[in-house]
C-alpha cells in the first residue's frame, strides 16, 4: 500500500491484517477493537508542535458491542476505548512514518473526560498533534489529543503526552510464557 495522507475503512482493515506494513510490523486491531473508520488527514509536518498531526473519524452505530454491555439501560462508550483510539492512531503514525516493529501503548500523562459518547451520536472525530517523534533507538511518538462528538466544536476527551512505541524484538507466544515479554 502506498503511503497516503488519508485512508478508508478498507485500507484500515488491510493494515490490521498486515497487508500494508508487513506481518511483523505495526498493525491496527481488527473489529470490534478497531476504533477508527477512516483517517481524513495524516502528516509528518504541521500540527500544534509542527511535528505532525492526525485527523480521523469513527461512525457511531447504536448497535456497537460496547453499548450492549456498558451499562445496562445506560449505554455509553467506555472512555478507555476513546483513549485506545488515540493509541491506535499514534501507533499507525509510527508505522506510516516508516517504523518497523510491533506497536505498544506506553502511557498517557493526563486524561480528562468531560462528556460521553452515546448511541444517539453520529460520529466521533479524533484530532492528534504529534508532540515529539523519535526514530532511535526505537520509533516512538508522544502526542496530545482531543476527541470531539458530532459537532466539531464539542470536545469531550482531552489527553496529553500519549506515548506509543514500535518494538522489533517482541515475541508472539500466545501469551503463554511471560519470560518472553520484554516489558
Amino acid at each position: 500500500m502506498d503511503k497516503k495522507s488519508s485512508y478508508t475503512k478498507q485500507d484500515l482493515l488491510d493494515i490490521g491484517t498486515g497487508k500494508a506494513f508487513g506481518k511483523k510490523n505495526g498493525k491496527l486491531p481488527l473489529p470490534p477493537m478497531l476504533m477508527i473508520d477512516r483517517i481524513l488527514n495524516i502528516s509528518k509536518t504541521g500540527g500544534k508542535y509542527d511535528a505532525g498531526f492526525i485527523e480521523a473519524e469513527m461512525d457511531i452505530d447504536p448497535e456497537h458491542w460496547f453499548f450492549k454491555c456498558h451499562f445496562k439501560n445506560d449505554p455509553v462508550m467506555p472512555g478507555c476505548l476513546g483513549l485506545d483510539g488515540f493509541w491506535q492512531l499514534i501507533g499507525f503514525f509510527l508505522s506510516w512514518a516508516g517504523g518497523k516493529g510491533r506497536g505498544r501503548a506506553l502511557g498517557v500523562k493526563e486524561l480528562k473526560l468531560k462528556g460521553q459518547v452515546r448511541p444517539y451520536h453520529n460520529k466521533i472525530t479524533y484530532l492528534i498533534d504529534i508532540r515529539k517523534f523519535i526514530t532511535k533507538p526505537t520509533f516512538m511518538a508522544w502526542g496530545d489529543a482531543v476527541l470531539k462528538v458530532d459537532d466539531k466544536d464539542k470536545a469531550i476527551y482531552f489527553a496529553k503526552y500519549i506515548q506509543v512505541g514500535l518494538f522489533e524484538k517482541l515475541v508472539w507466544d500466545s501469551g503463554m510464557d511471560p519470560a518472553l515479554d520484554p516489558f
